[in-house]
């Protein structure tokens, strides 16, 4: 929640800070998108360190630094600022999301992850339900301590990370063997069961000495990463300015924008669950990205903002939710030896779909003077992703027939 408060309030902040600085939509959709290229290419070596060093001393030190940097996004004074503090940041969390996943491998088995992940992914939404009023009534409150309002709201961004990072050091466990707060029995039982899960992986036999990064299984699930993700941040870095369009003031724009994303986290919290009862999880992430781009193209030929809003939530149902499966898919498809490079490179290529989402629906509101194109083309790439996530789940059957 902390990492994805900036998601919400760079949106909210482009209400005062694109008037302020002169920023137009594609040049605010440039800012915002670049954030994932800096995600994208730090993604894969800091997954690596992650692996070497633990997750409590990398995560601590990435949120840390993030929160300092997000702090620092009050500080913008033009478009060369905008860009490289964007970026920086998005380097900064490239190891946090893939990191947790490659957690969750090391300390959840099989049959618990699609709930955990879920419980993660929930957060996200969650993170806008909280935030959206709260960043909405802070601009409302206007100018403050010599700052804009939109300075305002960056400066009180890093901070929760910044605390939270003292916190991850002190208190999390990199692997159950070091779990103090575990007795001896519960701890060897935890390792055995993920041991032998891992050892049972679809192409473990196939693996060599060295980790691979690139893989075929890797790369399919970045595409199927790309779709969800473009959807999403197309979405959650303008849904503010869309709503205002409407003709809302910034706090009644904070409640509403909060709406979908409550949507949302419900969402993420039935998919996860339901997955891990029926252990089709491609299926689940079908379902979610077909749901999410069939909503989008109602957006898109609507005039009523009821309809849209109504939509716009069905569409974050999907798109969150077919996430939490997703991302317990990548520990089932990739071998254990394989899953930091692999869950780093799914990630990495997912993030230009960040980059390419914000960016794309500036473009065209720039070109068109309406989000409507936008829209259609966020649900081109849901039904891109549904069916690439099909097309993962018949790799996998036609594996285990191979592997039986």
């Amino acid at each position: 929640m902390a990492a994805y408060l900036d998601r919400v309030n760079v949106g909210f902040a482009a209400l005062e800070m694109n008037r302020d600085l002169g920023f137009s939509a594609k040049v605010y959709g440039m800012g915002a998108g670049i954030f994932f290229l800096g995600y994208a290419l730090a993604g894969i070596p800091s997954n690596l360190l992650l692996e070497r060093v633990g997750a409590r001393l990398w995560i601590s030190l990435s949120m840390a630094t993030w929160g300092v940097l997000a702090s620092m996004m009050a500080l913008v004074s033009s478009q060369t600022s905008f860009y490289l503090i964007r970026f920086l940041l998005g380097v900064a969390e490239a190891g946090f999301v893939p990191g947790f996943f490659l957690y969750v491998t090391l300390w959840f088995p099989r049959a618990y992850r699609g709930r955990m992940v879920g419980a993660f992914m929930a957060a996200i939404p969650f993170s806008a339900v909280v935030f959206s009023p709260l960043s909405g009534w802070i601009l409302s409150l206007g100018d403050m301590f010599g700052l804009r309002s939109w300075q305002n709201l960056f400066v009180l961004e890093g901070v929760p990370s910044v605390l939270l990072a003292v916190v991850v050091y002190f208190v999390l466990t990199d692997r159950p063997e070091h779990a103090t707060w575990l007795d001896a029995t519960e701890r060897q039982a935890l390792a055995d069961t993920i041991d032998t899960e891992r050892k049972m992986q679809l192409g473990l036999r196939a693996t060599g000495p060295t980790p691979k990064v690139f893989s075929p299984m890797a790369v399919a699930l970045g595409f199927v990463f790309f779709g969800l993700s473009m959807s999403n941040y197309g979405i959650l870095l303008w849904l503010p300015q869309i709503v205002k369009g409407f003709g809302m003031s910034d706090l009644s724009v904070g409640l509403i924008t909060a709406v979908p994303f409550l949507a949302g986290g419900c969402g993420a919290l039935l998919w996860g669950w339901n997955s891990d009862r029926v252990q089709a999880r491609p299926l689940h992430v079908a379902a979610g990205a077909f749901l999410s781009g069939l909503a989008f193209l109602v957006v898109a030929f609507t005039s009523s903002p009821v309809v849209a809003l109504v939509a716009i939530s069905v569409a974050a149902m999907g798109f969150y939710g077919g996430g939490s499966a997703f991302w317990a898919l990548p520990g089932e498809c990739l071998s254990a030896r394989n899953a930091a490079g692999g869950i780093a490179l799914a990630n990495s290529i997912g993030n230009i779909g960040g980059f390419s989402g914000p960016y794309a629906i500036g473009y065209i509101k720039d070109a068109t003077g309406s989000y409507a194109m936008g829209m259609a083309v966020l649900c081109g790439c849901l039904l891109f992703s549904g069916c690439m996530a099909l097309g993962v789940r018949a790799r996998r059957r036609a594996l285990a027939h191979e592997y039986s």
